[in-house]
């Protein structure tokens, strides 16, 4: 099994910036892909970033600019690093990691609250 915690989010103004980190465990090799979705109030969750082992990445077209993905591999940890903030970016934030053996893994979620 892998085991995924995330941690980084809280309050924060308009404008303002946060970097959220997942730390992974457990079974953590061969695990190919890791990602950020997020799910705002009333709304299904959607994809925000993805990033390869081989460091390809991708981005939702709403987060283009503002969010930047990264891994440490030594770490087995990943980021997002979450600038610009807009209110529309509040949203519990999820870590997700695709297992090449294993299969699919979330986290529990970390909420992020862009408000005045």
């Amino acid at each position: 099994q892998v085991q995924l915690v995330e941690s980084g989010g809280g309050l924060v103004q308009p404008g303002g910036s946060l970097r959220l980190s997942c730390a992974a465990s457990g079974n953590t090799f061969s695990i190919y892909t890791m990602g950020w979705y997020r799910q705002a109030p009333g709304k299904q969750r959607e994809l925000v970033a993805v990033i390869t082992s081989d460091g390809i990445t991708n981005y939702a077209g709403s987060v283009k600019g503002r969010f930047t993905i990264s891994r440490d591999n030594a770490k087995n940890t990943l980021y997002l690093q979450m600038n610009s903030l807009k209110p529309e970016d509040t949203a519990v934030y999820y870590c997700n990691v695709d297992h090449r053996r294993l299969g699919v893994f979330w986290g529990q979620g970390t909420r992020v609250t862009v408000s005045s």
